[in-house]
């Protein structure tokens, strides 16, 4: 017995995660850098 399938069931659910962090990590800055401008 294999402890690691070879095809996992939901290899889109990586993809969906890693998409997640790309689009996010930015955005997350981008807030926190506004709201660095409006504080001074």
């Amino acid at each position: 017995m294999p402890v690691l399938e070879p095809n996992p069931p939901q290899p889109h659910k990586k993809l969906l995660l890693l998409m997640v962090l790309i689009l996010g990590v930015p955005a997350l800055v981008a807030v926190v850098a506004s709201f660095a401008a409006k504080m001074g």
